[in-house]
């Protein structure tokens, strides 16, 4: 095992696997339910098991033949004769002798096996008595909803009380409670059996479905969620708030407008609106945002997401307005620490001025040789200012990356269409303005202070705060981490712990990285 990892480790590049499968291995590899499996094989391939004999059933034969004179003078003989003679342990004594000898042959079918199998079920019209436990103020769990003037179970709350005793399925019609009919209110049911304590005996006619797998999805949602004001929700008890960036784990999706799910911080297992519902609920909420900024095809209600070990990203994108201090952040951490960040140098179409040298501040190459590498989308972004066209080229973000380093980028807000997949794996950090008074007064003390000799007016200051909320309202659903910029020491911590604690704790990303 260990020498699996060392070798992954030392993989080099030329194999052409992907960075984002050889973490996903090493985190398995890594995990301690796969070491003791490693260990447990290693000694099984040490111990060859063999059967001692393949005639038992012979031998148990032979015994109960030769006690057959004690049956009647010792009781514990006769109790071993009896156990002897049990349909199950003669069963296990054949399958075991059977392996044992390596006879996998199936058994012959008796022609009367499927009149046996039917008619040993029970009838789809069987009344059943049943009884269930309650806590006093445990909600039960369940649901109901009216089908061919029944009340039935419309669903049955992963973990609840009902869902731990295993005595109620999705389906079943409830005909009483304590010996009292239902009628065929639902709610008028959920206020009976809210007010039963102990032991409640239930009459109800089963449903005999076969019990769904269980779903292994887990998603993060872009919107908060309050289930007491949701009008839609068949049950207010049975919803699940939860908040924007929370990682929601969905049991069951059986129903298309309510999901089934729980929090993995813990907690119960609640209702939450499915992707379909909420999309139609959100398709009736008027835009603020002109269409440049909105696309309606990137309305993102839920994201799903996968759970990977540590890791360093590839890039680290700050977003931000104008004169927020990104690029006063990004320096910092290049500076800090160079050999795990760098930046791309940007290229340009104009002619380089006496003091400059190319590859430093700017990469100078002809107009042609730019409008022909943004036609062929060699360009993360690009414009023009004062005749001359500007741009960051997605080959320079690779030779960052390839050098093991994080490529830092200061980059427009609509490059995140491009960047945020495998191919970059970007931690992105949106870097807000704080409240007009508090950069008036951050202003204000750099340019006492001598740092800069710019001065911005009261309607630049203004600029940057309303550009900040666009951003914001526009690509909210792509940010990882937002830090609000009203002091830029503690910004710069801030933004330090997020990147440090992406190589120390397992992060949850998107599932279109590792799948």
């Amino acid at each position: 095992m260990q020498q699996v990892l060392d070798n992954l480790k030392e993989l080099p590049p030329s194999t052409g696997a992907k960075d984002i499968d050889l973490i996903f291995l090493r985190g398995i590899m890594e995990s301690p339910i796969v070491r003791s499996l490693a260990k447990a094989h290693e000694r099984l391939e040490d111990v060859k098991l063999e059967a001692v004999q393949s005639n038992n059933v012979e031998l148990v034969s032979e015994i109960l033949s030769d006690m057959s004179s004690l049956i009647t003078r010792d009781e514990s003989a006769a109790e071993l004769c009896k156990i002897l003679k049990e349909p199950n342990f003669q069963s296990l004594l054949e399958a075991h002798d059977k392996v044992a000898s390596k006879s996998y042959e199936a058994p012959p079918t008796s022609t009367n096996s499927t009149s046996m199998t039917s008619s040993s079920l029970m009838p789809a019209d069987t009344v059943r008595m049943i009884s269930i436990q309650k806590k006093d103020g445990e909600p039960l769990g369940v649901t109901f909803r009216v089908e061919d003037g029944d009340l039935v179970i419309a669903r049955v709350l992963h973990g609840s009380m009902i869902d731990r005793q295993g005595m109620l399925h999705a389906g079943d019609v409830i005909r009483e409670v304590n010996g009292r009919e239902v009628g065929k209110d639902p709610m008028a049911l959920q206020d009976m059996l809210r007010d039963c304590n102990g032991s409640i005996t239930l009459k109800i006619l089963p449903s005999y479905r076969d019990t769904p797998p269980p779903v292994q999805v887990y998603l993060k949602p872009h919107f908060h969620y309050n289930p007491d004001t949701d009008n839609l929700i068949p049950c207010k008890e049975a919803g699940l708030a939860f908040s924007k960036g929370d990682i929601l784990h969905i049991v069951n999706k059986e129903d298309p407008n309510w999901w089934q799910a729980c929090n993995i911080n813990g907690g119960r297992t609640g209702l939450i609106p499915s992707q379909f519902l909420e999309e139609k609920r959100k398709a009736f909420v008027r835009r603020d945002l002109d269409g440049s900024e909105f696309d309606r095809h990137e309305l993102q209600i839920y994201e799903e997401v996968a759970k990977m070990p540590p890791f360093q990203r590839k890039t680290l994108v700050l977003i931000g307005a104008q004169g927020v201090g990104r690029r006063s952040l990004k320096n910092r951490l290049i500076v800090l620490n160079p050999l795990r960040y760098g930046t791309t140098v940007p290229f340009t179409s104009r002619h380089p001025r006496d003091d400059e040298k190319d590859g430093q501040s700017y990469c100078f190459v002809s107009r042609e040789e730019m409008e022909t590498d943004i036609k062929a989308s060699r360009y993360l972004e690009h414009g023009e200012y004062d005749g001359n066209l500007y741009g960051t080229k997605i080959d320079s973000i690779h030779e960052i990356v390839h050098t093991g380093r994080t490529c830092i980028l200061d980059v427009n807000p609509q490059a995140l269409k491009v960047l945020k997949t495998s191919e970059f794996m970007p931690f992105v950090v949106f870097i807000a303005a704080p409240e007009l008074e508090t950069l008036r007064a951050m202003h204000k003390a750099v340019v006492d202070a001598g740092i800069t000799t710019k001065l911005l007016t009261e309607m630049d200051l203004k600029k940057t705060v309303d550009e900040s909320a666009r951003i914001k309202r526009a690509y909210n659903h792509y940010f990882d981490l937002t830090i609000v910029n009203d002091n830029l020491d503690k910004a710069f911590e801030k933004l330090q712990e997020a990147v440090e604690q992406l190589t120390t704790q397992p992060q949850w990303v998107p599932v279109n990285w590792v799948y």
